[in-house]
């Protein structure tokens, strides 16, 4: 029997995609916010070689860092299996039982609630070493494409428009727009005023755009 971590409810959480979204969009406001400077056609071409050219770079890295973090949080659990079964104490495995879970759920829990999830993890059959599973893949290439198609939507109006200062304004538009989006799933998700928390990334996009240019990104 293998360990499984809950992939697709990490693939479908909110705040995991729309993170995704956010860096990939953050990436390429770096590039979209200063083509205004040189305002020429080949400097379009210029810009949305190199827009797709990162946007796939680091969608490839984040691919690669949720297969680690998979794998290693699977890796935890097989452990903090192991360390339940081979506990001396009742008290050293509700430890460890209560190491592996959120500290607002852990905290609900009384002490029959941690012997019965012992005995449960005791009784169950020998597991097989963790690895990478289908669904593990799969998170990874939605990772992938979340990065990549984010470049998409600030990057059309230049396809558009042949007069740059406009195409420049257009992406801008489009990109505020996004980022009132993910601030306003993000806000939905945990309980937040949807239209503030959707101004807040507003402004957030923006300082993150400009830190990042700033510091030469």
């Amino acid at each position: 029997m293998s360990v499984s971590a809950p992939e697709r409810e990490r693939i479908l959480d909110p705040v995991a995609r729309m993170s995704e979204v956010l860096f990939g969009l953050i990436m390429a406001l770096t590039f979209t916010t200063t083509l205004e400077l040189t305002a020429g056609r080949d400097d379009v071409r210029t810009l949305l070689v190199g827009v797709i050219g990162c946007n796939i770079a680091w969608g490839l890295v984040d691919a690669v860092m949720f297969l680690i973090a998979s794998m290693t949080g699977r890796g935890h659990a097989f452990l903090t299996i192991r360390a339940v079964r081979a506990a001396a104490r009742h008290e050293d495995a509700h430890r460890a039982i209560a190491g592996a879970m959120p500290p607002i759920l852990a905290s609900l829990l009384t002490r029959d609630d941690f012997a019965r999830v012992r005995q449960r993890l005791v009784a169950m059959p020998e597991l097989d070493p963790p690895t990478l599973t289908r669904d593990d893949w799969l998170g990874a290439l939605a990772v992938f494409l979340l990065v990549f198609l984010s470049t998409f939507p600030v990057a059309v109006p230049f396809l558009i428009f042949s007069d740059v200062p406009v195409a420049v304004r257009f992406s801008n538009l489009v990109a505020i727009v996004m980022l009132f989006a993910v601030g306003y799933t993000l806000a939905k998700h945990a309980g937040f005023s949807p239209w503030w928390t959707g101004l807040a990334f507003v402004a957030l996009g923006v300082v993150l755009v400009a830190i990042t240019i700033a510091l030469g990104g």
